[in-house]
């Protein structure tokens, strides 16, 4: 039986003291699983997984990865422990002058020394991993070009190959798929889905869309306004607990919208 990697205790979060965007979060995470959170615009998805790794703070409550309470880790510790959680963005979050080889290398900022990743001296042994997670996504081809002369489905496959790179215990992924047209998104999930089970890690990912989150979630956890209200496998989520989910918002299950343009602003890569 897996070990449990992450454990969150009656997470809270309100931004103005009154309103809460999550309420009293209990959720286990076992070691290798893949996990898809749904739920529509509003429900808490985004606070929820950026508390984890506490890009955002929560207000109650307590996250425990690998033995560890987030919530009370001090500066240093918690950059150790963002170390070993590697974030995938909606707007991939690329620097865009700089080349797809690059890029994916940058997953390695916080295990090697500044002095050396500031002149570009990453240990040969990391471009050759580099090299080989951007054939295994299929963007050999396009190693040396600058990341914004990608499209986005391509973009994102080097958000992941950058995340992967981190060598990390859990890779929590914000919405991948929201600005891709249906397509990308399929090539988007099926390689962060064969690339994590390959590598035994840990995955959350935020979704909108019931369908994909069907197709390749191990886990389903479905979240209206700020609360847990479904956890488990696929197949039992009923079309019923679906209606009950999007009420008044039925039009975010699926994934239709074609390519979002994607501006400079979408294009910098650094820890929030």
């Amino acid at each position: 039986m897996a070990n449990n990697l992450l454990e969150i205790k009656q997470l809270s979060k309100t931004y103005d003291g009154k309103k809460y965007a999550l309420s009293q979060i209990d959720l286990t995470v076992a070691e290798g699983e893949f996990i898809v959170v749904i739920g529509p615009s509003g429900a808490g998805k985004s606070t929820f997984i950026r508390s984890i790794n506490r890009m955002i703070d929560p207000s109650e409550g307590q996250v425990i990865f690998a033995g560890t309470d987030i919530t009370r880790a001090k500066k240093k510790q918690l950059r150790q422990i963002r170390s070993e959680i590697g974030m995938i963005f909606q707007h991939y979050n690329l620097i865009g002058r700089t080349n797809v080889l690059k890029n994916v290398l940058h997953g390695r900022l916080g295990k090697i020394p500044f002095r050396k990743t500031a002149f570009g001296l990453y240990p040969e042994k990391d471009k050759q991993e580099a090299v080989q997670l951007l054939k295994k996504v299929g963007l050999q081809e396009q190693m040396y070009q600058r990341a914004n002369a990608l499209s986005g489905g391509q973009m994102q496959r080097v958000g992941i190959c950058r995340a992967i790179m981190q060598q990390p215990k859990l890779i929590l992924a914000d919405e991948p798929i929201a600005s891709l047209d249906p397509n990308a998104a399929k090539v988007v999930m099926k390689q962060l889905q064969e690339i994590t089970q390959e590598r035994q890690i840990t995955c959350i990912v935020n979704l909108h869309q019931v369908d994909f989150a069907k197709a390749y979630a191990t886990r389903i956890v479905g979240v209206k306004e700020g609360k847990i209200v479904f956890d488990g496998k696929p197949q039992e989520l009923t079309e019923a607990m679906i209606t009950h989910i999007y009420q008044g918002k039925e039009e975010q299950q699926r994934l239709t919208q074609a390519t979002i343009p994607v501006g400079k602003e979408q294009l910098t890569y650094g820890e929030a």
